[in-house]
């Protein structure tokens, strides 16, 4: 799945992850937010509807999934990516 234009991506990988592959390098077309599970949860994100559409990634998918179904509770328009970061990797040009 091609990162569509116009979403805010939201990586949710701890620091480590984040410093061996930054996705802002990656991507510098598209707003970057890092944030944890744990403030999503809390709903201490910080995001509001004028962020735009959220693109929730993390190392497998699976966290992804649960923090956009929080956010959307939230009343955020937000999906996770399918796959997390690997599959996000497979998709951007070499």
């Amino acid at each position: 799945m091609p990162v569509p234009g116009g979403v805010t991506l939201l990586d949710l990988r701890p620091e480590p992850l984040r410093a061996a592959q930054p996705l802002g390098a990656l991507l510098p077309h598209h707003r970057l937010v890092t944030l944890s599970l744990d403030e999503i949860e809390d709903a201490r994100h910080g995001l509001t509807p004028a962020d735009g559409p959220l693109l929730v990634l993390c190392e497998r998918g699976v966290r992804s999934q649960l923090a956009a179904r929080f956010l959307r509770a939230d009343g955020l328009n937000a999906e996770s990516y399918p796959g997390g970061v690997p599959a996000l990797l497979r998709e951007l040009p070499r």
